[in-house]
């Protein structure tokens, strides 16, 4: 018996190596990798060559030159990794503040998987030869001035993930050929100048999640076929010239369908649209349908193991027993050596494979060779930065809080980002991606996986509310707030062990309404038209804010200033920090308070009361249309004087009072009357100071 027993925990002993066996042999593979073989000099003269004509100036990337290894370790070729087989895999040079051009010897580098070179000053075309680049699987050049015409040749990317070629000044038409990128999940093309029709080959992406074709010059009809694309997440069409009918079918993306800003679109499936004349609706019902269907999976589910029966040698009888106790301590003692053997062996290989992963690393923080490796090979594309649902607890960085508290699902933000995604999209918050810095808080600029651009707002743990349910009420007040003059919140996070809690915001690409008071010559003059529509839109928003809904609470911002408005790509105004203030701590909260004194946005009766009231938003927006009219960060109090009491309309001088870099192009009833609403709303007593609804009226504007 002894000796059946020990042949028993033998075989699991064999058994147990066995399966462990292609985990050691993975770490042994993957350190053997660790010091990877030199890059080619045919590599090397193209990333010089690409070096030349990215930093013309030679300044911006020092550590790029002949001599170096850029797959080696010291400290030469500043945002290059390499794959095991020592070839460049990835470029990664994102804000860097290049303003060069981009080289059509970046087609050099064929094992080339991702080319990162978003938030520069890029100026030129788009070389057509980066179409021979057969592994490129992530292409970022969103946020430059590239021009010129989308390459026709990028749709022979076989490997193709992400195509982010958003703010630029690309023209021309989209080309059909696009459509022929089976593995394409992202492709965004807002902000540009972009003119035709949406070519229906894209509704042959089977792979495609989110569509963004937004603030372009595109016309016809939206194809059909759009709705038919099984992974479609997110279209945006806004700000374009579309027309037609609506397909149906695109009603299944909810929220993830916008589609404002077309006048001549249509469509009875949408609250929104007006109906299509003739009863013109979409016909593709089937299609619609189809679109609706889930889409079935090719993995298979795990099959439970079956329990190893280690006592087999069992006759007709029944399986007997040991009487000897020294078998069974010498079973029980080979049985705990092994897990122990074998737990150790596991260990080492995961700690090997840990290690392994942090080496490789890339060093512009864009992500890791392994990952862009493990997206080409793997049948589940998706990566880290991808927006998913987390259904861990409030800590997303962990296994959750420590007091088990949770976000429920029907008001959570739609993502809950983990700490991994917050540095990747931040390239680790790099200095170059800083935004601004207060006390309590810094925010910077981020590039998500699906193309979106961020803003990523970093605040102390000291500076957050003290009590985790204190918190997520503020977060649930925030994340209630949906307005076209707010800056959108995308999610959150926390990590316990950074001692920070994370917000991402879409991202504003022209600044603060600060940028454009006190501008210098040579800088930007919003011309009058703008800063009537800045006027109006942060009047919806605060309106907004202050009304009660089914949804939302009303709620008061407290901090409404030049530095709160921010603009987008084509200075739409979006009101930030709305509901902030309930997340902070409350000395944060005193703190921020006294810059708003200083600068005269703090209504006169909060020093004696302590309170703020809807009254306290609308004295500080009286101060912004000050601001806005006259160019300046400061209104002295005399400024608002000159017209008197205060009325429906300003009585003094215009020509005193309205920015002279405009050189006099401005409707003067205009003036006067926005003057007016200024003066009113500046009243030193809260009753005399009007409701946000009556300035909108006042305004002329409606929600």
């Amino acid at each position: 018996m002894a000796s059946t027993t020990t042949k028993n925990a033998l075989l699991l002993l064999l058994l147990l190596l066995l399966l462990l066996f292609p985990l050691l042999h993975f770490s042994l593979a993957d350190v053997s990798a660790a010091a990877p073989s030199s890059a080619s000099a045919a590599e090397v003269d193209a990333l010089m060559e690409l070096k030349v004509a990215l930093d013309p100036s030679g300044r911006l990337l020092p550590s790029w030159a002949r001599g170096g290894d850029p797959c080696g370790r010291g400290d030469y070729f500043e945002g290059v990794s390499c794959d095991a087989r020592g070839r460049v895999a990835a470029v990664s040079l994102q804000g860097k503040g290049l303003a060069g051009a981009i080289s059509p010897a970046v087609a050099m580098l064929p094992g080339l998987t991702g080319l990162y070179l978003h938030y520069n000053e890029l100026a030129g075309a788009i070389p057509r030869q980066l179409g021979d680049l057969p592994m490129l699987a992530e292409l970022y050049l969103g946020v430059n001035n590239l021009s010129g015409t989308i390459p026709v040749e990028l749709g022979r990317l076989p490997a193709l993930q992400v195509l982010q070629l958003g703010y630029n000044q690309l023209s021309g038409s989209i080309p059909t050929q696009l459509g022929q990128l089976k593995k394409l999940t992202v492709l965004a093309l807002q902000s540009n100048q972009l003119t035709g029709a949406i070519p229906a080959s894209l509704g042959d992406l089977p792979e495609l999640a989110r569509l963004d074709l937004s603030s372009n010059r595109l016309f016809g009809s939206i194809p059909s076929k759009l709705a038919a694309i099984p992974k479609l997440a997110t279209l945006d069409l806004r700000n374009n010239t579309l027309s037609g009918s609506v397909p149906s079918g695109l009603k299944k993306l909810n929220e993830g369908f916008h589609f404002d800003n077309n006048s001549e679109l249509c469509g009875a499936h949408f609250d929104s649209l007006k109906p299509c004349a003739n009863g013109d609706e979409d016909d593709n019902e089937e299609g619609s349908k189809m679109a609706r269907k889930p889409e079935s999976t090719n993995v298979k589910p795990l099959q439970a193991p079956q329990t190893m029966n280690v006592n087999r040698d069992c006759d007709n009888g029944g399986c007997s027993r040991s009487s000897s106790s020294s078998t069974t301590l010498s079973s029980g003692a080979i049985l705990a050596g092994t897990i122990i053997i074998i737990g150790g062996a596991a260990a080492c290989g995961i700690s090997v494979i840990s290690w392994r992963r942090r080496q490789k690393q890339k060093v512009g923080g864009g992500g890791t060779v392994e990952s862009l490796e493990g997206r080409a090979s793997s049948s589940n594309a998706s990566s880290s930065l991808i927006n998913v649902e987390y259904s861990s607890g409030w800590d997303t960085s962990s296994e959750g809080s420590q007091q088990g508290l949770r976000l429920s699902p029907e008001w959570s933000p739609s993502v809950r980002y983990n700490m991994e995604e917050v540095e990747c999209a931040t390239q680790y918050f790099a200095g170059a991606n800083l935004l601004g810095r207060s006390g309590f808080a810094a925010t910077y600029r981020g590039a998500m996986r699906d193309g979106a651009a961020v803003a990523v707002k970093s605040i102390g743990k000291s500076s957050c509310k003290a009590e985790e349910a204190d918190f997520l009420r503020g977060l649930r007040a925030i994340t209630s707030l949906r307005h076209d003059n707010l800056v959108a919140l995308r999610g959150f996070c926390r990590s316990r062990a950074r001692g920070e809690c994370f917000l991402v915001y879409e991202f504003m690409a022209n600044g603060s309404l600060s940028r454009y008071l006190d501008v210098k010559d040579g800088d930007v003059v919003l011309d009058w038209a703008t800063r009537v529509s800045i006027i109006k839109g942060i009047a919806k928003g605060i309106e907004y804010l202050h009304s009660s809904k089914a949804n939302k609470a009303a709620l008061v911002h407290q901090n409404i200033c030049a530095d709160k408005i921010l603009m987008d790509h084509v200075f739409v105004p979006h009101l930030s920090g709305a509901g902030e203030h309930k997340l902070l701590a409350d000395d944060v909260v005193f703190s921020t308070l006294k810059d708003s004194a200083a600068m005269g946005y703090l209504a006169p009766e909060y020093t004696t009361t302590g309170r703020f009231t809807d009254r306290s938003d609308v004295y500080a927006f009286g101060v912004v249309v000050f601001q806005v009219l006259t160019g300046r960060k400061a209104v002295s109090s005399e400024l608002r004087l000159l017209g008197g009491g205060g009325g429906a309309e300003y009585s003094g001088k215009l020509d005193d009072l309205v920015d002279p870099r405009l050189g006099g192009r401005f409707s003067r009833p205009e003036a006067a009357k926005l003057a007016g609403i200024a003066l009113l709303c500046t009243s030193e007593s809260p009753a005399q100071r009007p409701a946000m609804a009556a300035v909108l009226q006042q305004l002329g504007a409606t929600q």
